[in-house]
Parts: C-alpha cells; sequence; structure tokens
C-alpha cells in the first residue's frame, strides 16, 4: 500500500501572494454572504399573509438550495471515480486553513491519502483551487507519452522557449539539442522550464494543441477545477486543487519513465560543449532517506512552495 501526499505553502509574509492564492477561495465566501444579505434586508411595502408564507417558504428554499452549495465543496473532495475518498465535513471543513489544523501545518492546503484504499489520513482545504507552479510539467509529460512520440528524437531548444513570464534563467541555450527522453527528464527532475516549453512546442500540433490536450486529459481525469494555460508552470493561470492534483498523481504512477525520472537524484548529460550536471529538485529525494516512487515540485511567487509525492511510508 502507498501513502500520496500533496501539500500546498504559501508564504504568509508576501501579503500579494497571499491574497492572490486565497481570493478563489475568498470568493465562494463572498458569494454566499451576498445571498445571506439580500434575503435579510426587511421589506418596506405591506403584504398579505398568504404573500408573506409564500416568501418565507421561497427564502427557505434559497437557503436550502445555498446550503447545497456550499456542500459542493466537500462533496467534491470525495474524489469518486478514479481517485480518493476524501472526508465529507461541514462548513468547517472548508475553513480548516483558517481555524483549526491540529497538525500546525504552515501549508495552507494539504492531502495526505492512502493511493491504494483511497483512505483519506488528512485533508486540509483540498478543495481549494490555487496555482500549482512547477507541478504542472506532470501534466506535460503525460500527454507526450500517451502521443506515443519518439522518445530517441532530437529536439532543439529555441528562442521561444525563453521564459517571458518570470524571466528565470536555463543552462539549456538556443540552438543546443537533446532527445525528448532527455528533455523529458530534466523537466520532471530538474524542473527545467525550457525542456517542458520544448515539449509543448514538439508535441502533434504544436504548444497550443499540447495545451489542448492538457486540459481534455484533466478533465477526462475527473480533474475539474484544474486549468493550464501553458506548459512549464511559470504562469500563475496555471491552477489546480489537491483533490484534483491526486488524481493526476494517481494515474502519473502508471507510467515507469515518470516514476524513474522524477525519482532520480542527479544525472549527467552529454553536449556538444561537455557534459551537464543536473540534480532533483527534491531534498528529500537527493537525501535517499525516503521511499519515494513518484515526485514533482513547484514554485513560483503566487503559488508558494508546492510539492506532489508518493512515498511508502511505515511499509503503506
Amino acid at each position: 500500500m502507498i501513502r500520496l501526499t500533496i501539500a500546498h505553502r504559501l508564504f504568509s509574509i508576501l501579503a500579494l501572494g497571499l491574497a492572490v492564492a486565497l481570493s478563489p477561495a475568498q470568493s465562494v465566501w463572498a458569494k454566499s454572504s451576498s445571498i445571506a444579505q439580500t434575503e435579510s434586508k426587511p421589506k418596506k411595502t405591506k403584504i398579505s399573509n398568504q404573500a408573506k408564507k409564500k416568501t418565507e417558504k421561497k427564502a427557505s428554499s434559497k437557503k436550502t438550495k445555498q446550503a447545497k452549495k456550499q456542500s459542493s465543496g466537500i462533496k467534491h473532495a470525495s474524489l469518486k471515480e478514479s481517485s480518493i475518498k476524501a472526508v465529507q465535513g461541514t462548513q468547517s471543513a472548508i475553513k480548516l486553513g483558517n481555524d483549526f489544523d491540529p497538525l500546525d501545518l504552515n501549508s495552507s492546503v494539504a492531502l495526505v491519502a492512502d493511493a491504494d484504499s483511497h483512505e483519506v489520513i488528512y485533508a486540509k482545504n483540498p478543495h481549494w483551487v490555487l496555482p500549482i507552479a512547477s507541478i504542472t510539467k506532470l501534466m506535460t509529460v503525460i500527454v507526450s507519452l500517451e502521443a506515443s512520440q519518439d522518445l530517441d528524437e532530437v529536439i532543439t531548444i529555441s528562442r521561444e522557449d525563453i521564459d517571458t513570464y518570470k524571466n528565470t534563467s536555463s543552462r539549456l541555450q538556443p540552438g543546443s539539442q537533446f532527445t525528448r527522453r532527455e528533455l523529458m527528464h530534466l523537466a520532471l527532475m530538474a524542473s527545467e522550464n525550457r525542456a517542458a516549453s520544448a515539449l509543448g512546442r514538439n508535441y502533434p500540433g504544436g504548444l497550443d494543441a499540447c495545451v489542448s490536450q492538457m486540459n481534455r486529459r484533466a478533465k477526462q481525469l475527473g480533474m475539474i477545477n484544474t486549468s493550464f494555460v501553458e506548459t512549464t508552470g511559470l504562469s500563475a493561470s496555471n491552477r489546480s486543487s489537491a483533490n484534483d492534483l491526486a488524481r493526476m498523481v494517481l494515474h502519473a504512477r502508471r507510467f515507469k519513465l515518470i516514476r524513474e525520472y522524477s525519482t532520480d537524484p542527479q544525472t549527467s548529460i552529454q553536449t556538444t560543449k561537455g557534459t551537464m550536471n543536473f540534480r532533483n529538485t527534491n531534498r528529500l529525494v537527493r537525501k535517499g532517506e525516503w521511499d519515494i516512487a513518484l515526485q514533482k515540485t513547484g514554485f513560483i511567487n503566487e503559488a508558494g512552495r508546492c510539492i506532489v509525492m508518493q512515498a511508502i511510508i511505515n511499509n503503506k
């Protein structure tokens, strides 16, 4: 049995990042609040007893619908169909990140579950929809593998692969060449942005087709709160929830190459300019103290530090 861990950490000291990350969750409460305020406003016009009863009945019906709407976020956490059965609770579960956390995590969102039995061991705001940074690269590689492309095809890094979102640097210079296999390795292990960009550009139909397939695949896997706009995760518009990411990890673990490349502590790649050495972005992998079967890290300011991980802990 395998334990699946998904965590999302926000930097509370970055007020802007916190506001951006929390705004999707807050909008639900804002909407509920506005409905409640509208219903509670006293009407100035006089109405008959019969009309009053009809009004009260209608208000009661609205409240029932509102309650169902508020509980739907929790129902989404059940991850039925292809993934994890999550805890179903009351509105207090939604506010867990603000009011109650028995583990006192720095993470605003976290989900720990048994990947075989689908039993949820711990959940904190698993339905919140937030930027996921480079966890995006898991889906980029998934759709590339499912397209059955030649893994030994040589791909040239171009100026189109240069990051225009965050202006991050890369050792993969325009004009350098790598096999698709090597680019997948670097995207998963070292979280190389230009590698992920080149994979998207060389997908059948190009980058737009790749992103469309990523979104289509997410929906097919039941990831109802997930959206992608590019293949690296540098855009804050790549968003998902812990519940959805659990589904993606459960699907990704079917690919031997993803399991192998994402958990490789380091690798060396031969280029025309010599040997290039890369190491895993996950310190737990590099230390070798955990039995990790699959992982992916991510970071941009809007997302904070993110990680999805499948690991065997205490023989589970």
